[in-house]
């Protein structure tokens, strides 16, 4: 019957991208009465081109065990690419919530827009995958960082 229900609960990973998902780490454990699943050891989630890497993931379900939000915490590195975007980066935690298509980056958070060729560096950032907007928060000791290439022009 546990089985049945972890295979029930891998079926409805589905929406947390709309499409097939591939999640794999070393040990799984579905808590049932608090709705979510914990992929723990090298847990890696893989979506066509897009990845994610962490040393655990756990996945939040709502009421209707539709996925709600996921959790990756410890060294987490990404990759994200759409028709409009294409960003790298890594953090020490990044919570994502699918429906508002909304990641956010916390400890050590770094994003490189690979189109753009332009690299955030803050304590926490907040990154909308539908309007490419992202909001930086650093403090005094560790003042958020913005690079950009500058294209040479001949004056």
């Amino acid at each position: 019957m546990i089985i049945l229900r972890v295979v029930f609960y891998l079926f409805l990973l589905t929406p947390l991208f709309s499409q097939k998902i591939e999640i794999t780490s070393t040990s799984m454990e579905a808590k049932n009465l608090k709705k979510e699943i914990h992929f723990i050891g090298n847990a890696k989630v893989k979506k066509n081109n897009d990845w994610l890497h962490a040393d655990k993931i756990i996945v939040y379900f709502n009421e209707n065990n539709e996925t709600k939000m996921y959790e990756a915490i410890g060294n987490v590195a990404f990759s994200f690419k759409n028709e409009k975007s294409f960003y790298k980066g890594s953090a020490s935690k990044v919570i994502y919530h699918p429906l508002l298509s909304k990641y956010i980056l916390f400890g050590n958070a770094m994003v490189n827009d690979a189109l753009n060729k332009r690299e955030i560096k803050g304590n926490e950032i907040i990154l909308n995958m539908l309007t490419g907007n992202a909001k930086v928060k650093g403090s005094k000791q560790a003042p958020i960082k913005f690079i950009f290439e500058m294209e040479n022009t001949k004056q």
